[in-house]
């Protein structure tokens, strides 16, 4: 981290350990079950001292490459998808976010200019649409809370039974705003087009469907299952650890209850994805704590499909402007997550490297220090974008096995859920995505629309 000293914080968990860099090696390069302390560690190439140390930060790379060749072999695999969120208005007011707009700047009184979007189911559905053309066969969904948007027209009669749901619920009606956002199942079935796979609902989003109610999430995700919703990720979990949620997103859901949310999916037989967004305030130590409760969850539901390292991108967001940071995870720091959540998930079998977040070069380093997935087409990708990154909202499949290829691994399109494989021969060109309801092998670059025009 290149802001202010985590320790300025005042945190009471600390990366201190009595375990030894050297033991902890040991048991990773032996495929043991690390504990805390043992991961702690490696992400610090040992606390007995300051800073990384680069011999020692190599060994930890080569074993976690290691256990990527044993866990998964040399594919890297990568998906048809578009990024379509429903809306950038939200009340929760996260300091490590600029993808949301204050919830009231929607309101069909209000003059600002404010730049965000809401989308109507038919908006959501003709994008979609006109993607599942292209050859996608996955649409991501994240959005923020917006207080007209419930889980259906049941929730909507509660949340209006309430003397005053403004206050009490989070609820508006959807006539005080200037486009109704509508439902989420009815955004979900307006998602739903020619088989497309939906990933959607975080815990987030789950908690803000069933407020108001007693319902709990595995109902509320069986709800959102028929639907049309095929799986969750995992995302909104930033750190999962109370001290560090305190002062990053004080008003979003906490730990526990991220982990009800993540439950109650798998209950209802959804996939669900899970995340870290690290490098801002927290330390190693918070680090190693959220793969351990990751890890845990897997431990007893089984259903997690990838774990995903998030690095913060910290120019646009308002912990940078208040000088909370000056700055995110450096690349020592961003391959030693990526390391360590593959020695200490010994139950995840897949660990993503994100290029939106990473560019290019740094993606396929990643990929060399534990990762086995390079994410997918995006076609439209709003929330690194708004946050201030910088590599782009597209890869085509033809970039996809160069760049693949470029480092002697075997390129592979996947479904989602990962149960569905296709390896590309990078000698047999051009490249378009084949598992999907109308991909048919076209170059998807070729035919690609202006992805700004979704936003509009």
């Amino acid at each position: 981290m290149t802001g202010p000293a985590r320790d300025d914080f005042g945190f009471d968990h600390v990366p201190e350990t009595d375990q030894s860099f050297e033991n902890a090696l040991a048991k990773a390069r032996a495929g043991e079950r690390l504990t805390v302390a043992d991961g702690v560690e490696l992400m610090t190439t040992g606390t007995d001292r300051d800073g990384i140390d680069p011999v020692r930060k190599e060994l930890v790379l080569e074993a976690a490459d290691r256990r990527r060749a044993e866990v998964v072999g040399d594919d890297v695999t990568f998906v048809a998808n578009l990024n379509n969120n429903v809306t950038t208005a939200c009340t929760t007011g996260c300091l490590f976010c600029n993808f949301k707009n204050t919830a009231h700047l929607f309101e069909a009184d209000s003059d600002v200019d404010h730049g965000g979007f809401t989308k109507t189911p038919a908006e959501s559905r003709d994008i979609v649409a006109d993607a599942v053309e292209m050859g996608i066969y996955e649409v991501t969904s994240v959005s923020g809370l917006h207080p007209a948007l419930v889980l259906d027209e049941e929730h909507r009669e509660i949340l209006e039974s309430y003397d005053n749901p403004a206050a009490e619920v989070n609820y508006k009606p959807p006539e005080a705003y200037d486009t109704d956002p509508s439902t989420y199942a009815a955004q979900l079935d307006a998602m739903s087009v020619d088989g497309v796979h939906v990933h959607s609902m975080t815990p987030e989003e789950a908690h803000h469907a069933k407020r108001g109610t007693d319902w709990s999430y595995e109902e509320v995700y069986r709800r959102l299952a028929d639907a049309g919703l095929d799986s969750a990720p995992g995302t909104a979990a930033e750190i999962l650890v109370p001290e560090v949620r305190d002062v990053i997103c004080p008003g979003k859901i906490g730990t526990d209850e991220w982990v009800a949310g993540m439950e109650g999916a798998m209950q209802a037989g959804l996939d669900v994805t899970a995340t870290i967004m690290y490098g801002h305030v927290e330390n190693e130590m918070h680090r190693v704590m959220h793969l351990d409760v990751v890890r845990d969850l897997q431990d007893r539901y089984g259903g997690i499909t990838e774990f995903v390292p998030l690095s913060f991108v910290y120019q646009n967001t308002p912990l940078y402007d208040r000088g909370l940071v000056t700055g995110g995870a450096s690349d020592d720091e961003d391959e030693l997550m990526v390391a360590v959540s593959r020695l200490y998930l010994d139950n995840v079998d897949h660990i993503q490297s994100s290029w939106v977040k990473f560019g290019n070069a740094k993606a396929l380093k990643l990929l060399n220090c534990g990762a086995d997935d390079l994410m997918g087409t995006i076609l439209s990708e709003e929330i690194t974008k708004r946050a201030g990154g910088e590599f782009g909202e597209f890869r085509s499949f033809d970039e996809y096995v160069d760049m693949i290829a470029a480092i002697g691994r075997r390129p592979v399109e996947r479904s989602t859920d990962y149960r569905t494989r296709r390896p590309l021969d990078p000698t047999d060109g051009p490249h378009g995505p084949r598992l999907g309801p109308r991909a048919d092998g076209t170059p998807m670059l070729e035919r690609r629309r202006d992805p700004a025009t979704a936003d509009d």
